[in-house]
């Protein structure tokens, strides 16, 4: 296991820090890791009948338009369902009235310590949108089968990962109806 020998912030914003480490390998060398520090975030897959809800919006760190599930950063001290609730309310104007939490994992460990949060809203009813100020969404639906098709047109990483996660619980929910049955 590394352990690490000294830390340093060399930069403090406003979603993430950047912060390098010096750490001591299980060898005895010594390396540097450029680290970032995010808050940790939650994500949804709003399920409505058969289709999945998203938003449209421009990325600039890629420079293009994706399709993604709602997801938002957790604000201090926030409970991460409270923070996919605001999050499906903020960018689609819907709440949900079943909220199902599918798995938690870090988006990209070699490098960022993000730890998402991945839920499935069901029983979706209006609600108010209040979109950030600096966030441009267009909400679209597609329906969640044939799954393929919906993953090919999916370029982003949480947003497949709910996709699949979305897809195996309701297949699973399937499975138990003909077997309880």
């Amino acid at each position: 296991m590394n352990k690490r020998l000294l830390s340093k912030r060399i930069f403090t914003g406003s979603v993430i820090n950047l912060r390098i480490d010096e750490v001591e390998l299980p060898d005895g060398r010594r390396t540097s890791r450029e680290i970032v520090e995010h808050p940790g975030a939650a994500a949804i897959v709003p399920l409505d009948g058969g289709n999945v809800r998203f938003v449209s919006q421009y990325r600039d760190a890629v420079d293009r338009q994706l399709l993604e599930i709602p997801a938002g950063k957790l604000k201090p001290g926030e409970i991460p369902r409270e923070c996919a609730l605001r999050e499906l309310e903020e960018e689609l104007g819907v709440t949900a009235g079943r909220m199902t939490h599918m798995a938690t994992f870090y988006s990209s460990p070699g490098f960022c310590d993000e730890i998402m949060y991945m839920y499935l809203a069901e029983e979706l009813r209006p609600g108010e949108n209040s979109l950030d100020r600096e966030e441009f969404v267009v909400p679209e639906s597609r329906p969640l089968e044939p799954v393929d098709m919906l993953l090919e047109e999916i370029e982003d990483a949480k947003s497949l990962i709910g996709i699949m996660m979305a897809y195996r619980v309701v297949n699973n929910r399937r499975e138990g109806d003909i077997v309880n049955q």
